[in-house]
C-alpha cells in the first residue's frame, strides 16, 4: 500500500512509460503504408487512449490513498492538531441559525368543542415524563381533545409523588399552549340519573412508538364513544419520527416554552449557578454510575462480588432476562464510564485540575472508591446538596432534585454525558442546550474510547500514547453542540433541527425566520386576550405569526 504521495508520483510515472504509443514503423507494416492522414488519426486516438488511462489510474489510486488514511492505519507519525480547549467554554458556531419553533404555515387555535378528554400516566423519570408530557400535548391537538393534566407516575425510581403541580409551573403550562390546546387541570364532573359523579375515562394501553394514524382512527373512535380516555403507560408511546414540521415544532414549544419548573426550583438553581460563577465558568458531568444504569447495562465485573450480587439482583427485577458479558458490553459502548475514566478523558483533552466540575447524579454505586481517582485529577468538585445542602434537604432523591440539575446543567458553560444512550435527562439536555444557544456539549464516543482505556488498563500503552489516542477520538467529529444532521439513531429531544430552527437570511422559504420569536408573540396574545372566549369560539380569532 502506498505510504506516501511520492509513492503515487512513482507509480503513476511508470504506468505512463508502458503506455507509450507504438512507433511509426510499427503501424506502416500492418497495412503496408498507410496515408499520413490515417496515420495522424490512429496517432492522436493512441494518444487520448493513453491520457484517459492515466488520467483514470491516478483518480483510482487517489481513491484507494483517502480510504487507506481515513480507516485510521495511516502512518503512526500521524498526530491529532493541538486544539485550544479554551475555545470549548465559547458556544458553538451557530451558521446563521438560531431556535425557532413559531408555526409557520396556518395553525389555527383549537375549537371550543371538542371531540373529548385525554388524560395519560407519565411514567419513568423526569426527563422520559417530560418527552411523553410533550408527546401527549401533540396527541391532544391533532385528536381535537382536551388534555387533562398529565399524571407523573409514582412507582418510579424517585418514589416522588408531588405530581405535575409539585415540579412543573401549572398556570404557565396552561396559558403558553392555549393557542395548541385546550388544557384542564381535573376531568369534570358528570350528571347521570340525577347524579353528579365523576366520568370515568376508557383504559387503553397505546402501542409503543405509535403512528399518529393509531391515535386518529382507534384512539379518536374510543374516545368519541366514552367521552373520555386514559392511556397508560404513556412513556415513548407516540413515535419521534414524524413527518410533520408543525407538529415537531409543537413539541418544541411543549418542551422548551410551556415546561417551566416551578419558582422555587427556578430559585434554588439560579442561587447554585450563581455560587458556581463566583469562582468563575464551570462545566456541568452527568455522571450516570449509578444502579439502575449499571444494572440495565449489564457492566458488572468491576465491582465486588457483593456489589455485583445486588445488580444482578436489581437487574432480574426490573430488566428482561439477557446474558451480558462486560468486555462484549464495554466494547460497543454499553458500559458507563466510570468517574476515573471521566477525569483522564478531561485531563487527556487538556483541562486543567482547577476546572470547576458541577456533577449532576444520584447515589453513585461503588462510593468513594470509585470517585476517590476522579476527585484526585479535578478536586473541584460540587454537588447542589455541597453547594445548597438545606435548599433541597427533603427532596435531593427526588423530581426536584433532579429538576435542580436539570438547570444548572443546561445553564452551565459545558456540559458532558458520560452515558447519553438510554439517558433521558443527557438526551433531553443536549437537545435544550442545542435550543438554548448552541451551548457547548461534548460527548464522549464510548465505543471507541474503550479499546483506548482497556490498552491502558493491561499496560499495553505508554501514558502520554494514551492521551493521544484520547485525544484522537474527542477531537475526531469536532463538533461540540453545533448544528448537525440528525442521526438515524440520535432522539428528536437530543436534536430538533432543523425543524426547530430557522436561518437568518435564509434562501429557502421553509427556513426563514418568523418575525419576532415565540416567547414575545405568545406575549402580544396574551394581552389581545381581551376580545376573549369569544372571538375564539366563533372561529374568527386571527392567529399572529411567531417566532
Amino acid at each position: 500500500m502506498f505510504r506516501s504521495l511520492s509513492q503515487l508520483k512513482i507509480v503513476i510515472l511508470r504506468q505512463k512509460s508502458h503506455s507509450a504509443p507504438m512507433r511509426r514503423g510499427e503501424i506502416l507494416g500492418r497495412r503496408g503504408g498507410i496515408g499520413s492522414r490515417n496515420l495522424k488519426q490512429q496517432l492522436l486516438f493512441k494518444g487520448l487512449l493513453s491520457w484517459r488511462l492515466g488520467i483514470a489510474v491516478i483518480v483510482l489510486l487517489i481513491c484507494i490513498f483517502s480510504l487507506y488514511s481515513l480507516s485510521g492505519f495511516a502512518s503512526p507519525s500521524y498526530t491529532v492538531q493541538n486544539i485550544d480547549v479554551n475555545t470549548l467554554w465559547r458556544s458553538a458556531d451557530s451558521g446563521g441559525w438560531r431556535a425557532s419553533s413559531a408555526p409557520r404555515t396556518n395553525w389555527p387555535p383549537p375549537p371550543v368543542e371538542t371531540n373529548g378528554y385525554l388524560r395519560v400516566r407519565c411514567n419513568g423519570g423526569l426527563n422520559q415524563q417530560r418527552s411523553a408530557i410533550c408527546n401527549a400535548v401533540v396527541a391532544a391537538r391533532i385528536m381535537n381533545a382536551t388534555l387533562i393534566l398529565p399524571d407523573l407516575d409514582t412507582n418510579s425510581f424517585w418514589r416522588d409523588e408531588s405530581g405535575f403541580p409539585g415540579i412543573y409551573d401549572v398556570e404557565h403550562f396552561i396559558k403558553t399552549l392555549r393557542f395548541d390546546v385546550r388544557i384542564v387541570k381535573s376531568i369534570p364532573d358528570i350528571t347521570s340519573n340525577g347524579k353528579l359523579k365523576k366520568m370515568k375515562p376508557h383504559q387503553i394501553r397505546p402501542p409503543r412508538d405509535a403512528p399518529l394514524s393509531w391515535y386518529t382512527t382507534f384512539a379518536l373512535e374510543k374516545m368519541k364513544k366514552h367521552g373520555a380516555i386514559y392511556l397508560t403507560p404513556f412513556s415513548h408511546r407516540l413515535a419521534e419520527d414524524i413527518d410533520e414540521p408543525e407538529l415537531q415544532r409543537l413539541r418544541c414549544r411543549v418542551n422548551y416554552h410551556a415546561l417551566r419548573f416551578k419558582p422555587h426550583i427556578m430559585k434554588i438553581s439560579s442561587e447554585i449557578v450563581n455560587k458556581l460563577r463566583q469562582e468563575g465558568r464551570f462545566m456541568s458531568i452527568h455522571l450516570r454510575f449509578e444502579m439502575d444504569m449499571l444494572a440495565f447495562a449489564g457492566c458488572f465485573d468491576i465491582f465486588t462480588p457483593a456489589e455485583q450480587k445486588i445488580l444482578k439482583k436489581y437487574r432480574n427485577a426490573n430488566f428482561a432476562p439477557k446474558d451480558l458479558v462486560y468486555r462484549e458490553r464495554r466494547l460497543i459502548g454499553k458500559c458507563p464510564l466510570t468517574p476515573e475514566e471521566v477525569g483522564l478523558l478531561l485531563r487527556s483533552m487538556g483541562f486543567s485540575n482547577s476546572t470547576r466540575i458541577y456533577l449532576a447524579s444520584g447515589a453513585l454505586f461503588g462510593g468513594d472508591r470509585f470517585m476517590s481517582p476522579f476527585r484526585s485529577l479535578f478536586p473541584l468538585l460540587s454537588n447542589h446538596s455541597s453547594i445548597a445542602p438545606s435548599l433541597l434537604s427533603d427532596s435531593d432523591r427526588g423530581l426536584a432534585g433532579s429538576a435542580v440539575d436539570y438547570m444548572v446543567c443546561l445553564l452551565s458553560d459545558i456540559f458532558i454525558p458520560t452515558y447519553d444512550g438510554p439517558s433521558n435527562f443527557a438526551n433531553n439536555l443536549m437537545g435544550h442546550r442545542l435550543y438554548y444557544g448552541f451551548r457547548t456539549t461534548i460527548t464522549p464516543d464510548r465505543k471507541s474510547l474503550a479499546p483506548v482505556f482497556m490498552d491502558r488498563e493491561e499496560g499495553k500503552v505508554e501514558e502520554e500514547g494514551f492521551e493521544e489516542r484520547v485525544r484522537r477520538v474527542m477531537f475526531a467529529s469536532g463538533k461540540f453542540g453545533g448544528v448537525h444532521e440528525r442521526g438515524k439513531s440520535e432522539s428528536f429531544y437530543t436534536n430538533s433541527w432543523p425543524e426547530c430552527f430557522c436561518k437568518v437570511g435564509a434562501r429557502e422559504k421553509k427556513d426563514v425566520c418568523p418575525s419576532g420569536n415565540v416567547v414575545e408573540g405568545l406575549e402580544r396574545r396574551w394581552r389581545e386576550e381581551g376580545e376573549g372566549e369569544e372571538e375564539r369560539g366563533s372561529g374568527s380569532g386571527r392567529e399572529e405569526s411567531v417566532g
